[in-house]
């Protein structure tokens, strides 16, 4: 077995971030960590501000940390990076290959994430002349960055700062000028407490804040000071220094932000706490960002909550001693990993948990806010309890009063698990996505196609043929001027502006079905119909050019300078605009002798005065290329033949992709990435649904690298969609286009067009115009380079599992999904506390006689909002209330006072529509984390949900006061609790099992039958070493997998009634998911990253099935092991823990693929290998890439896919997808190297991840 690793959908968590101008031209630009990639975001826009991707690389290692520096007088920053290379890479923006290029790779340690190895923390001077790396415990070192002469940045030796039995928690770079360089760290001393059994010097150990200072002069570096802090301070931000501040340190961590520096006295003020947070609750810090400007600075801190602070110092005037520390609520938003404020005040979110937000700020006025004060009691503690007494409170509010959002980066991170299947009847599955946790939470439907907008529809008198717009002017980014749609036996046209309206005095034909429209270089408008060419000029009449004879016009083509027709019996003639007259006049014509199909010359190419070439498509399945130019005008240059008759043609430029691209993104803003030279295509549309992609030699007109894609059961219209973009309508609608340094031809999530054409005002770019039935319609296209796009239903809680109950008869599959929050109280406990609130708040405003109602301030102040204006005598009240809407954060709260309160619910959805059909809470602290749909043999065909439920459940330490299981019917859409059944444990798996359910609770496997009152166990097993996680079943096997003792094939012995383990696995593995592939073969991912296929050897497999024979049930393994050993087939290291794995096809007629979900959000499949010749050709090119293309961080390729055992039997498309971005020379080596052509290797890329989508 060989498999080929494919990645889907990019992965969305970001775990690292860094800002700066890292292209140049002062640009606003964040480069983000993804797991084991980076990605170059770009602020663009003044009124609502974007983020753009300009690059994407994979990293193929764990990239850990992010800093940005820039050297003085340098106009653009480099990146250094922290990973588990046991390297330090310093990156650099390289313009002519529009990515991100190492400048610098020094190694330091030891590959992996190890504690005392750098790459956990990273912090650089702000002057850009030093680097700390840092390791969680002892290691510590600092570079020292220079430049040379050809000012290209260099970079010293490492110096040591290491401190043994110290475990670091963060580290900080001073801005002291420049003066020697000077970083912070908090660290804790553990030898004591590591040398004392009892634990009360572990209880009694300090935090210290330490600050290492290297000597530019001596070159050395000191441990220069050292002072106790809070034993909660968890992270630093750097206070601005020189003519702006006081330099030193801003200690954050749980209930207290400190200003710290040395010789300086330590000024420390309460967080701020939400009134209903329970005082022996912490309120913890967990992100910041500084803003500086030339006048002044100021913080934003973000708590656990996703509560906001504004965080000010006063300053005495003359010395610049902080005289307090002002801590004020600013605004709640989501839980952000890492914040970062852009120097035109942007704030960008990356959030810990779904899509991430990009905010304008509005507003840094703090009158009337909650706001802390310095706490100058010694006898307040750094406890819960003792903050909360100084501590100011507030109310939290969902609606933003200081932020405005402006962009929003969709991510599916986490994704807790994944179903796939055809659920809402549309030829092909769909995958239904848990992502996200507490109020964030959603079920996302993700499709494969491009999002489309509907921007209009508007209903036509009878069923149109064709559409076509025709702007005003030659720029296509004009507006448009006209529609002109054409029937059977008219023509309508339309007038385009603030309405759309019909036009009798256009100069159209409106008697007679038109054939082509086009907009000359004249600013004349040509139509083409069936007796003759009419060309409108503006208020002159049109002129009229007929056909000889009674022949008529069968096929026409135009651009902005020719045009070309084709008469019944095989006749072309050629039309082109003189430069003298500037009129349209006929140059030459052709006698075929045959049919034409049809006819394409694409647009006219810059700095030419017309297209080169004529394609043309005849009913004998030839397709024939004719040059246009003067002196051999419409001889032939080359001819095609292809399986099935013509229906269309389009000639095209698009970016070059195979030939030394780039992986920038192809976006039309970005100046920073160049694509590949432009490559002439012609595409043709077949009668049989597929499409063919032709490359045609711009000099000499031949073609080559034909390729081909199946697109439909319909014959293919192709229609030129503006620059580098076409559209191809079959069945089914596709976009091809280039993006990120290939070529994408990828389906359009809309319902199947006839006819389209371009589109463009001023409010639509990019705009589509299209025929459907009877309606037009004009779309727009989002997300460009997206595989799938994503539909999202809030849901209550954090989602736990999923599963499909199908319906009986014509009743349509629903879904049923768990959800469960800890540290929640559920919805009725919440509207219990909300009326209690009420009514205390009522109470004390009627004991409070004579006072007057409190202002719009003071409400503010409270966290109440102010009372909604009055409805607008417009009637825009509703307007008011889609923004107030989108002003919307959702946030989390009350919060219980201790650990194991739990939150839950079970709801079935209707995943046509999207909606909620029940959704039914569960009491007394119970929660769901496991579903299955079981149909009982005794019961008829009936489904069931049973519901694996926990009761007052804590992790550390693991317990609970009673599990589960419920078992639900379903009527009328309703779930109805028929009865509820104790199980030993968690019951954390569940399936159907031949007419029972099979239950994983803790160690034990139980089969249950239905019973009256409960759940009848039947068969049990005690016999697994854990806990069962996951459980697959087929025929009588059973494959169980354990939380640290990987997969184990059981089998039911029917008349003996017994589940027998008879195989396990050698290796140890910590199973998070599993899937059968074959009655023998089962595939799983463990917590650490890594996928492996586990397969039965054959004659055990014969000897467990052979009747006869009962050994397996007295045989026995070594050391309680099972007696067979299943077979390792193979292994592959993602560096991602996957949450689902199915075994499925993703689109009609597509090869079979293992599907993953992973906890970053991303998705990716294992296509198998159909040939030798395949997994030949894939080894050696992966191989070839290996050595051709290293990694951006200098991780060893193999050594990453080899984590925690050696890559076997997986080639790493991921890499080998790489070869586009190859200088072409490189292409050329390796292409030599496998016996082929840069064109066949390239075109064996695509047509593997075509069978795949």
């Amino acid at each position: 077995m060989h498999l080929l690793h494919l990645n889907l959908h990019r992965a969305g968590a970001i775990n690292a971030t860094a800002y700066g101008c890292f292209t140049g031209n002062k640009a606003q630009e964040i480069i983000v960590a993804r797991n084991n990639a980076i990605e170059l975001l770009r602020v663009e826009g003044t009124d609502m501000p974007k983020l753009v991707s300009i690059a994407y690389q994979p990293a193929f290692c764990v990239v850990r940390s992010l800093v940005a520096f820039k050297m003085v007088q340098m106009t653009k920053d480099y990146l250094a990076i922290g990973s588990d290379s046991g390297k330090i890479t310093v990156l650099e923006w390289s313009a002519e290959t529009g990515e991100m290029k190492a400048v610098h790779t020094e190694t330091f340690g030891k590959t992996g994430c190890r504690r005392i190895v750098p790459g956990q923390y990273m912090c650089a001077d702000p002057q850009g002349r030093a680097l700390m790396i840092a390791a969680v415990e002892k290691q510590k070192l600092v570079y020292v960055l220079n430049r040379d002469q050809l000012s290209r940045l260099t970079i010293s030796s490492p110096l040591e700062a290491h401190k043994t039995q110290a475990i670091c928690f963060c580290v900080c770079a001073l801005d002291v000028h420049f003066e020697n360089p000077i970083f912070a760290a908090i660290e804790i001393d553990y030898g004591d407490a590591d040398q004392d059994p009892s634990g009360e010097e572990a209880e009694s150990a300090e935090k210290n804040l330490v600050y290492y200072q290297h000597d530019l002069g001596l070159n050395h570096v000191t441990r220069m000071w050292t002072t106790p802090i809070s034993r909660t301070a968890s992270f630093l931000l750097q206070v601005p220094g020189g003519a702006l501040g006081p330099s030193g340190v801003l200690v954050c961590g749980e209930n207290w932000v400190a200003y710290r520096h040395q010789e300086h006295p330590e000024v420390r003020t309460p967080v701020p706490r939400r009134k209903d947070v329970p005082p022996e609750r912490g309120v913890l810090v967990t992100a910041g960002a500084v803003h500086k400007s030339k006048d002044m600075f100021f913080f934003l801190l973000q708590s656990e909550y996703g509560d906001v602070y504004k965080v000010t110092l006063d300053l005495d005037p003359t010395n610049k001693e902080v005289l307090d520390v002002v801590v004020s609520v600013f605004d709640t938003i989501p839980i952000a990993t890492s914040l970062r404020i852009t120097r035109r005040g942007l704030l960008f979110c990356a959030s810990e948990s779904s899509n991430h937000l990009l905010f304008s700020i509005s507003s840094l006025a703090t009158e009337g806010a909650v706001t802390g004060r310095r706490c100058d009691d010694g006898e307040i503690g750094d406890d819960s309890d003792s903050a909360a007494k100084v501590a100011a409170t507030f109310v939290p509010s969902a609606t933003l009063n200081n932020l405005v959002p402006t962009d929003e980066m969709e991510s599916l991170a986490p994704i807790i698990s994944m179903l796939v299947g055809d659920l809402a009847n549309e030829s092909t599955p769909q995958m239904y996505c848990l992502c996200g946790q507490g109020p964030r939470s959603t079920l996302r439907i993700l499709r494969h196609g491009l999002a489309v907008t509907e921007v209009a529809v508007s209903d036509l008198p009878g069923r149109p043929a064709a559409v076509w717009s025709v702007p005003k002017h030659i720029p296509v980014s004009a507006a448009a001027y006209f529609i002109v749609v054409t029937f059977t036996n008219a023509t309508l046209v339309l007038s385009v502006g603030d309405t759309v309206e019909e036009v009798s005095n256009s100069g159209f034909l409106l008697t007679a079905p038109t054939l082509e429209v086009q907009l000359l270089a004249n600013g004349s408008t040509l139509q083409v119909h069936a007796n003759g060419l009419r060309v409108i000029a503006g208020d002159r009449a049109p002129q009229e050019w007929r056909t000889p004879g009674r022949k008529t016009i069968e096929k026409a083509c135009a651009n902005s300078r020719q045009a070309v027709i084709a008469l019944a019996g095989g006749e072309l003639i050629y039309f082109r605009l003189d430069d003298t007259s500037n009129m349209l006049q006929e140059m030459g014509t052709k006698e075929l002798g045959h049919e034409v199909a049809c006819l394409e010359m694409g647009e006219v190419p810059l700095s030419r005065l017309g297209a080169p070439f004529l394609a043309v498509g005849d009913w004998t399945g030839a397709v024939r290329v004719l040059s246009l130019a003067p002196e051999s005008l419409l001889t032939q240059q080359a001819i095609m033949d292809v399986p099935h008759s013509p229906h269309s043609l389009c000639l095209m430029e698009m970016a070059g992709v195979e030939a030394g691209a780039s992986t920038a993104a192809s976006s039309a803003t970005s100046s920073a990435a160049p694509m590949g030279a432009p490559q002439l295509y012609l595409y043709v549309g077949l009668e049989n649904g597929v499409m063919q992609r032709v490359a045609v030699d711009a000099t000499t007109g031949t073609l080559s690298d034909a390729r081909s894609r199946f697109l439909g059961t319909k014959p293919v219209k192709l229609f030129r969609m503006g620059q580098g973009a076409l559209l191809a309508l079959s069945s089914r609608s596709w976009l091809s286009y280039s993006h990120g340094g290939r070529h994408l031809t990828t389906p359009m999530s809309y319902e199947t067009l006839q006819y389209a054409g371009t589109f463009c005002t001023e409010h639509c770019p990019e705009g589509i115009v299209a025929i459907s039935d009877t309606f037009l319609r004009i779309l727009s296209v989002e997300r460009k380079g997206e595989a799938f796009n994503q539909q999202a239903i809030p849901l209550r809680y954090t989602p736990r599992q999923i599963a499909r109950l199908d319906g009986q008869g014509d009743q349509q599959p629903r879904l049923v999904i768990v959800e469960a929050d800890a540290d929640e109280y559920n919805e009725a406990e919440k509207a219990e506390m909300k009326a209690a609130a009420e009514a205390e708040s009522a109470k004390v405003k009627s004991e409070e006689d004579g006072v007057a109602p409190m202002d719009t301030d003071q409400a503010v102040e409270n966290g109440d909002k102010p009372p909604p204006p009055p409805p607008d005598a417009d009637g825009n009240e509703d307007e008011d209330e889609e923004e107030e809407e989108a002003m919307q954060m959702p946030i989390r709260g009350p919060v219980p006072p201790g650990p194991g309160k739990w939150a839950s619910c079970v709801r079935l959805l209707d995943p046509a529509q999207g909606t909620t059909l029940e959704c039914l809470e569960l009491g007394n602290n119970e929660a769901a984390l496991s579903v299955c749909p079981v149909t009982f043999h005794s019961r008829g065909g009936e489904v069931f949900i049973a519901a694996g439920t926990a009761k007052d459940l804590q992790f550390h330490p693991r317990s609970h006061g009673g599990c589960f299981v419920h078992i639900f019917r379903v009527l009328e859409n309703r779930l109805v609790l028929l009865h509820s059944t104790e199980v030993p444990d968690v019951p954390l798996a569940m399936s159907e099992f031949q007419g029972r359910l099979l239950v994983g609770a803790g160690k034990s496997l139980r089969l249950y039958d239905l019973g009256k009152r409960k759940l009848l166990r039947k068969c049990e097993h005690k016999g697994l070493p854990n806990m069962v996680v996951s459980l697959n079943v087929m025929n009588d096997r059973v494959v169980a997998g354990d939380m640290a003792e990987s997969l184990h094939f059981v089998k039911y012995r029917r008349l003996e009634n017994q589940l027998v383990v008879f195989a396990d696995d050698q290796v140890p593995r910590h199973i998070a998911r599993s899937c059968l592939l074959d009655y023998d073969t089962a595939a799983g991912c463990d917590k650490f990253g890594n996928f492996f296929v586990l397969r039965l050897p054959d004659d055990v497999s014969d000897d467990i099935d052979n009747p006869s024979g009962n050994r397996v049930l007295w045989d026995h393994g070594m050391l309680n092991g099972a007696p067979n050993k299943l077979t390792q087939m193979t292994m592959f290291h993602l560096g991602d823990i996957l949450t689902s794995l199915h075994k499925t096809t993703l689109v009609p007629g597509g090869a079979e693929v293992v599907l993953y979900s992973s906890i970053t959000g991303a998705l990716g499949a294992f296509l198998p290998f159909s040939t030798k010749e395949d997994v030949d050709f894939f080894v050696h090119l992966e191989m070839h890439m290996r050595q051709e293309k290293p990694t951006l961080c200098g991780r060893e390729h193999t050594s990453y896919r080899s984590y925690f055992l050696p890559v076997k039997n997986v080639v790493d498309g991921d890499l080998c997808e790489q070869f586009g971005t190859l200088p072409l020379d490189i292409q050329k080596k390796i292409a030599t190297g496998l016996d082929r052509t840069v064109g066949e290797v390239a075109k064996k890329l695509e047509d593997v991840r075509n069978r795949l989508l």
